[in-house]
């Protein structure tokens, strides 16, 4: 039996996936990381700590299962987007903590860069908007606040990186310094149109291009794993963003397809085929995935806090014990829940990126209970998918189906009532570890496991689909109080 491992390093665990030929999952193991927050809105990881859990869960699949590392074909990289780590070419040590994408630190130099007239120039190549979100703040950040860095990064003594471009350099003891065209694409230094590194730029964010991995199609030879870590060598050959992973795992090759991923946030990916649609609605236009040289565009819609929410509500306020209690709530309260929590606590992303808007709970009153309020997080996911599915739709690209995944989607309430105020209906996949699943497909291309995407696609089943019921009349009256309480935010400040 043939083997892929996927690699799926989140933003709050690092884990391995393993899947057989036919795509069937055959093993996971999961750790989860710390989370560092020394300032108002910022977020830090330890670099350390992500690698050690990455290379812990990987030894526990192979270990589980019973498998030797020359039985497995290939892995596969997916990981946490944009967040940035700059580290020691020859020592291979951080230079400071990784800058998670989910950090607002760099609004000021954002506003100075929209103030000077630049962020046109960066939208018309990258596809992105001037966000603390991408990478390229991130690395000029820590360019000049870091005591040294600049000018070690200017002799060539440092290697930036996103998480899969770290993990990458780790795994082959920094033989390869690489990354992918959909990694590449979220760092605002990557020019989407011309797939390359742009100088224009790095000027802008004054990056030293010295720093920059190489970028390469998303199944391509990424190396080899080194022979200490796993016992022998394991060939590493497919890398891609997570939500670009899964847009693949959910087999959306067709221009028109369209998937959401509900893990930490939530993104809304519509693959546009080769054609790279500009928004007129403040969406993001980025690449989908690049294959033999031939690059897939895709628009999307990011939203910061999806999981990160219910979350929240488990270890912030203690209403919950655990996610599966949040079923059961939900179908207490109804849909009709007079209660909106609206969980901007790191700001709102698309299409609102208002990196000053912080969360609430509004519509309380004295009959309010834990049910209500949790109720209201798991439709906060859904109203902020209308968000996203009601701007793809004034942008010419109606959806018709959509398809989830991500560890949210086993509750079926949120699914019914995410069809109902979307208006869509929504199918779960019998397989939801579509992000590991996608890279493990991308890896399988490359190593030989699978000759095209018609094999791949064949392979895809749905579980089960989400029709709305929903009366237009609730439907309108729900999202409207939702528009509201965004409203009441924004303007807060």
């Amino acid at each position: 039996m043939t083997r892929l491992l996927a690699i799926d390093q989140g933003t709050t665990s690092s884990r391995a996936v393993l899947f057989d030929e036919e795509g069937r999952l055959q093993r996971v193991a999961q750790q989860e990381f710390r989370q560092f927050y020394p300032g108002d809105g910022w977020v830090e990881h330890d670099p350390a700590e992500i690698w050690e859990s990455t290379r812990q869960v990987c030894l526990e699949v192979l270990h589980q299962e019973g498998l030797s590392a020359w039985e497995v074909a290939g892995i596969g990289i997916t990981n946490q987007r944009e967040t940035t780590i700059i580290w020691d070419r020859a020592t291979g040590e951080p230079v400071y903590p990784a800058i998670v994408w989910q950090d607002r630190r760099t609004t000021p130099l954002c506003d100075q860069l929209r103030d000077r007239g630049l962020e046109p120039r960066v939208v018309e190549k990258t596809g992105l908007i001037m966000d603390p979100y991408f990478s390229a703040t991130k690395v000029a950040w820590i360019l000049e606040h870091v005591d040294g860095v600049r000018k070690r990064a200017e002799q060539g003594e440092l290697a930036f990186g996103t998480i899969d471009t770290w993990l990458l350099w780790k795994l082959t003891n920094g033989r390869v310094h690489a990354t992918d065209a959909s990694n590449a694409s979220r760092t605002a230094l990557f020019n989407i149109h011309t797939q390359q590194w742009d100088d224009e730029l790095l000027s802008i964010f004054r990056v030293p291009p010295s720093l920059l991995p190489e970028v390469r199609d998303s199944a391509s030879d990424f190396g080899s794993t080194e022979a200490e870590l796993f016992g022998s060598p394991i060939q590493i050959g497919g890398i891609a963003g997570d939500q670009q992973a899964a847009l693949f795992g959910q087999t959306c090759f067709e221009k028109g397809m369209a998937k959401s991923t509900y893990g930490t946030g939530c993104f809304l990916m519509l693959n546009t085929g080769d054609e790279a649609i500009r928004s007129e609605n403040r969406l993001l236009t980025t690449v989908g995935y690049r294959l033999d040289g031939r690059t897939t565009y895709a628009m999307e819609g990011s939203i910061f806090v999806a999981g990160a929410a219910i979350q929240w509500l488990r270890d912030g306020l203690g209403l919950i014990r655990n996610a599966g209690e949040t079923e059961a709530m939900a179908q207490s309260v109804g849909a009709d829940n007079p209660v909106y929590l609206v969980p901007a606590f790191t700001g709102l992303g698309a299409p609102y990126w208002d990196p000053h808007a912080r969360g609430a709970i509004l519509g309380l009153t004295r009959d309010t209970g834990i049910a209500d309020i949790v109720t209201a997080g798991l439709q906060s996911v859904c109203y902020q998918t209308k968000d996203l599915v009601r701007a793809i739709q004034n942008d010419g690209a109606p959806l018709k189906e959509l398809r989830v995944d991500g560890g949210m989607v086993v509750n079926d309430w949120l699914m019914q009532f995410l069809a109902d105020i979307v208006n869509v209906a929504v199918d779960r996949p019998a397989i939801t570890e579509t992000t590991a699943l996608g890279v493990a497909c991308l890896a399988g291309l490359q190593v030989g496991v699978y000759d095209s995407l018609d094999e791949i696609r064949e392979r895809w089943q749905v579980d089960r689909r989400f029709e709305p019921e929903m009366a237009p009349a609730i439907r309108e009256k729900a999202y409207q109080g939702w528009l509201d309480s965004v409203e009441k935010v924004t303007r807060s400040r």
